[in-house]
């Protein structure tokens, strides 16, 4: 079910990237030999009156694709605290299947301006998922086994991009825009209900579970997880560095990341001129691939920890190096392929597979760090990241106007860069371990500490005549 969460999260935030190549009108080319040329299938496509479509430029698509972010980077951190104090469950919200069903209405009444204040709401709503996902976790996976287990759960992100390029392709080709949100809207609305009915915040609440099970879990976490712990040690947590470099290796994935599933159908469409059923598949495949990549390399990750071949913190640096200089080179390789669309899809599916291991790379090391806070952790460290979502397509706006192939390779090395300079940051800074500010005991001993020296600086000060 929490694989469910991301995936139908990642359909309702994503289906828009590759419909709005079909609510826009497009790009009028002139052909030179940096652009390449749309085929007569394409043109004839381009042609057919069905939904109304709007004068939107790239800077207001981008725009308009961004804006989800603005609301996303809010709830993180609330979000993240909530679930650690109340749990999970309750974090994960109804709201964004509802504004999802209502985007149709929103475009033909208020346009780009009703879509990107709809999508800012989209963002409020979802921006919880994340931090309370891996407050649950910490609750019921134990160590040896979260490099899977988590890696399986956040891999949602990965099949809810190829669900949602796929079949909004489909949905597109044989009906019209709008129905993808109200199919998507609709499975977000019915996951929700299911979840309310069969899942629990952590293993004591739940009413099915048999009593090895809740045994098994307590022996095996009762040293580093707590349901109660105290209040954030926000002093020590901002103080980590390997939580900044953990934060690094999360800004460079989402910038990565979010620079494909965001712009990657509107390349495919400008760029190499798919037809809107091959651009869903063409879209939808790097993802597939990337999906199968994050599970097996989550599973030879822990076998590596648990035999003791590496430890937990150079298996964690192994996989996001992977993930970073791996998806750089292909990407970059796949912008100077020019117009050989088989080249093309093949580097960007190498490179985004091997951007798979980052989930058993920087992903689940936020739970390593520090499982009693995972979830402040998380929202902490995924609201940072997600200002990256922000940023990106803005940026694909500004520097692809005429959707030229000399224009998006600037923006492929921007994404190389910045995947490379994270990278080192998390090489050199960052750590498996569990931070001693985890424990609830050290916590309340450097309060208590704190609250000593505090009053004895008082009672040194003389008091005024």
């Amino acid at each position: 079910m929490g694989f469910l969460a991301i995936l139908n999260a990642y359909t309702m935030r994503i289906c828009l990237s590759i419909t709005i190549t079909e609510m826009a009108y497009p790009i009028k080319h002139n052909y030179t030999d940096d652009t390449c040329e749309m085929p007569e299938s394409k043109t004839r496509e381009s042609n057919i009156t069905g939904e109304a479509r709007y004068d939107w430029d790239e800077q207001t698509q981008g725009i308009i694709l961004s804006s989800f972010y603005w609301g996303y980077v809010i709830t993180h951190l609330p979000g993240g605290m909530l679930a650690e104090k109340f749990g999970g469950k309750y974090s994960l919200i109804l709201s964004t299947a509802i504004f999802t069903l209502l985007t149709p209405v929103v475009v033909k009444w208020g346009e780009h301006n009703g879509l990107i204040v709809l999508r800012i709401l989209m963002g409020l709503g979802e921006g919880t998922t994340f931090p309370a996902l891996n407050a649950m976790l910490a609750q019921w996976t134990p160590p040896e086994e979260r490099s899977v287990i988590g890696s399986m759960v956040f891999a949602g992100a990965q099949l809810g991009t190829v669900v949602a390029n796929l079949l909004s392709g489909l949905i597109i080709h044989y009906y019209s825009w709008p129905a993808v949100f109200y199919v998507f809207g609709g499975l977000g609305a019915l996951w929700f209900f299911v979840w309310v009915l069969i899942c629990y915040n952590n293993p004591y609440e739940h009413p099915f579970i048999s009593e090895r099970e809740v045994k098994y879990l307590h022996e095996r976490m009762n040293e580093h997880t707590h349901t109660k712990p105290p209040s954030v040690p926000w002093r020590h947590m901002l103080s980590s560095v390997p939580i900044w470099a953990l934060i690094a290796a999360q800004v460079g994935h989402d910038w990565g990341f979010f620079t494909m599933v965001t712009d990657l159908p509107k390349y495919m469409s400008s760029v190499l001129h798919y037809s809107i059923k091959d651009n869903g598949f063409v879209s939808a495949l790097p993802y597939l691939v990337m999906w199968f990549c994050s599970l097996g390399s989550s599973w030879l990750a822990d076998w590596m920890i648990t035999r003791n071949i590496m430890s937990r913190t150079n298996v964690r640096k192994l996989g996001t190096t992977i993930a970073s200089v791996g998806p750089g080179v292909f990407i970059i390789a796949a912008s100077y392929a020019s117009c050989d669309k088989t080249l093309v899809v093949a580097m960007f599916t190498i490179g985004m597979a091997l951007m798979g291991t980052f989930y058993p790379g920087m992903k689940v090391n936020g739970l390593d760090l520090s499982p009693n806070y995972s979830g402040t952790l998380m929202a902490l460290v995924n609201g940072i990241g997600a200002f990256t979502g922000i940023i990106t397509p803005y940026i694909v706006g500004v520097l692809t106007p005429e959707q030229t192939l000399g224009q998006w390779r600037i923006v492929f090395w921007i994404v190389f860069g910045v995947f490379i300079l994270t990278n080192v940051i998390f090489v050199i800074y960052a750590s498996g371990e569990v931070q001693e500010w985890n424990d609830p005991d050290f916590v309340t001993k450097d309060r208590e500490e704190r609250r000593r020296r505090k009053q004895q600086k008082k009672q040194k000060v003389p008091e005024k005549a």
